[in-house]
């Protein structure tokens, strides 16, 4: 993936929204005023930032476990290396999948595709994963439920200009 070029403006933006939008009637307007900027740059900045694919969406963290959604577990999958981009873009797009990564495999560990599956009970997570393994053929997986989160939160990035 090429790498893009960022205004000053894109990265002062960019360093707002990584922070958080702060939960006021304007969070957009707040970020113009800190930066003395219009509102409207604030937009196009945004807008700029989705075009070159720097960011994707812009979204809430949501809590499940405060909201009774008590069915999370990493699934680690081997499948063949040929499929394996293909297999995980298709998985990629589910809506109960947040994460999608390939990694190494090790000898004692033949995984090499990993995916966050969530869904309201253990139950609803078992099945959804039969399903996966089913449509892809995917025989050879290690389902991890979480125990307990520690900790949720998003990744700071030291961004500079």
């Amino acid at each position: 993936m090429k790498k893009v070029e960022l205004s000053q403006t894109e990265w002062l933006v960019l360093k707002e929204l990584i922070d958080g939008l702060l939960i006021c009637e304007k969070p957009f307007l707040e970020i113009a005023k800190k930066h003395n900027l219009s509102q409207e740059e604030v937009f196009e900045a945004i807008k700029s930032l989705l075009q070159k694919r720097v960011i994707t969406r812009l979204g809430i963290t949501l809590r499940h476990n405060l909201a009774g959604i008590e069915g999370n577990a990493m699934v680690a999958w081997k499948v063949e290396e040929e499929r394996a981009e293909e297999v995980g873009q298709a998985l990629a797009q589910r809506p109960y999948i947040s994460h999608c990564y390939l990694r190494k495999t090790y000898p004692d560990w033949p995984y090499n595709l990993y995916t966050m599956v969530h869904g309201k009970s253990r139950e609803e997570v078992l099945s959804v994963v039969k399903e996966i393994s089913e449509e892809f053929g995917l025989k050879e997986y290690e389902i991890l439920f979480t125990q307990r989160e520690i900790v949720r939160k998003h990744a700071k990035y030291a961004l500079t200009l």
